[in-house]
């Protein structure tokens, strides 16, 4: 609150002075140029005789004692430049021009004093409080303190992170809002998530403040955005942060998931790195890495380790039941993956096992949460060997189905079977033509043939029987 108190000729009235000396040279130098030929007499500021600035200065202030005038203290109107004096004065345009310098001088220096541009000292202080240029610790203390403060002039990144981290030091999250409202306003979104990214105290107020403002989408734009930062660690300390945003719970899900992946990979990688390079196991010796995992998706992650991996104890970070029950991968996903991985390594016992299950009595039986058709194409496509694509033929349940891919993948043995079971000599006799004469196979249907009595109850009087 402002005090009031009379107005004295201080060092405020020789502060307005010198700005009033300004304003009148800058006039004056108008009046010489458009009447070149009167005498003027220029201006002393040192004391001059009745009629100059510093009489009517002397006569001014004797007059403000006198009358003893209490003016209002209130914060005075700041204008750009100042207006005429009104009609009642005496004053014009034209008249001011017209009239002869030195009165001219002495007029205006009147109106400058005796208008409303009387500034107290105290608002003086608090101008200069503001424009003074403050460093970002003396700025904190002063939003701290209450008093007034500017922002406007951090200018450079530099000035505007160590004003953020003053911020952060003195512990005040007022503070640290507002700065982060100015730096809302004056970087970009792209900068000031990179720089946020190493400051969690700050990032979690920003959150908070997104979060009331309703910007919650600028969250996930941003998640978006980091997804391309090569260096993981930044990147894991940016998904460690992401997790106290306020996402949607399918979303909030996926971060999470995307951390604990990536954490994982850096400490598989760490240790595949170093076994490799000692020499330590054979997988890694047979079948070199061609490339990091870091980074990777969680299928490739998966992938990778039933490679490298794979028969390890569930505790591990690296066993695929671990990522498998971890990431809640599906039993069908995780079945391709592994089928893929360890059929690529010929492991054909490992593949045997995934679709192996006893019941009860202990009878085993091959079952698949996909259709056997789609594990012969995997197969097919990493060389297996005949024998064992019949196996996985013969699981077909359509019949069409298993004879067209016995054909495909030339499983003889499957389809003479299946033609064997179907009774239908007239498809053994066509296939007979098919195989080598003498082979295997056309033994086999020969065989089948003769039997035909004993196995169908019939005989057919055009297929001649086998001599012993």
């Amino acid at each position: 609150m402002w005090r009031e108190h009379k107005h004295v000729f201080s060092i405020s009235n020789v502060f307005k002075l010198k700005e009033s000396k300004r304003a009148v040279n800058s006039i004056r130098s108008l009046v010489e140029e458009e009447d070149e030929e009167d005498d003027v007499e220029k201006v002393s500021w040192s004391g001059e005789p009745v009629g100059s600035i510093s009489w009517s200065v002397k006569e001014t202030e004797s007059s403000i004692r006198s009358t003893g005038e209490v003016r209002d203290q209130s914060f005075p109107k700041i204008h750009t430049a100042p207006s005429l004096p009104k009609n009642s004065s005496g004053y014009s345009l034209s008249s001011l021009f017209k009239e002869h310098s030195e009165k001219l001088l002495t007029s205006l220096i009147l109106y400058l004093l005796d208008c409303r541009w009387s500034v107290h000292d105290d608002v003086i202080l608090l101008w200069q409080d503001y424009v003074s240029d403050w460093t970002p610790e003396e700025t904190v203390k002063r939003m701290q303190q209450g008093k007034v403060y500017s922002l406007e002039k951090f200018r450079s990144l530099q000035d505007k992170l160590l004003l953020l981290d003053e911020a952060v030091n003195a512990h005040d999250g007022n503070v640290i809002t507002a700065v982060l409202i100015y730096l809302k306003k004056s970087l970009s979104k792209e900068i000031l998530f990179r720089e946020l990214i190493t400051r969690e105290i700050a990032l979690r107020h920003y959150i908070h403040y997104l979060k009331e403002i309703g910007e919650q989408k600028l969250l996930l734009m941003q998640y978006r955005d980091h997804l391309n930062v090569r260096d993981e660690n930044k990147k894991r300390d940016f998904l460690k942060n992401c997790l106290s945003f306020p996402f949607s719970p399918d979303d909030a899900t996926h971060v999470q998931d995307h951390y604990t992946l990536l954490e994982r990979q850096i400490i598989i990688e760490a240790n595949d790195k170093q076994v490799e390079s000692s020499g330590q196991a054979d997988i890694f010796k047979k079948y070199p890495r061609k490339a990091s995992i870091l980074n990777m998706p969680i299928i490739t992650t998966l992938y990778y380790s039933c490679f490298y991996h794979y028969g390890e104890s569930d505790g591990t970070f690296s066993s695929p039941a671990n990522i498998r029950k971890t990431f809640r991968i599906s039993d069908k996903q995780f079945l391709l993956t592994c089928l893929g991985a360890r059929a690529k390594l010929k492991a054909w016992f490992d593949v045997d096992a995934l679709f192996t299950t006893k019941n009860w009595l202990g009878y085993t039986k091959k079952r698949s949460p996909i259709g056997f058709h789609r594990i012969v194409d995997i197969l097919q496509k990493n060389n297996a060997p005949v024998q064992v694509l019949q196996d996985y033929v013969n699981l077909v349940e359509d019949v069409e189905q298993k004879i067209s891919l016995a054909q495909k993948y030339k499983c003889h043995d499957v389809i003479i079977n299946t033609y064997r079971d179907l009774k239908d000599r007239q498809q053994l006799i066509v296939y007979r033509g098919k195989v080598e004469r003498g082979s295997s196979e056309y033994r086999k249907i020969e065989e089948i043939l003769s039997n035909s009595v004993r196995l169908w109850g019939e005989v057919s009087p055009r297929l001649p029987l086998l001599q012993s």
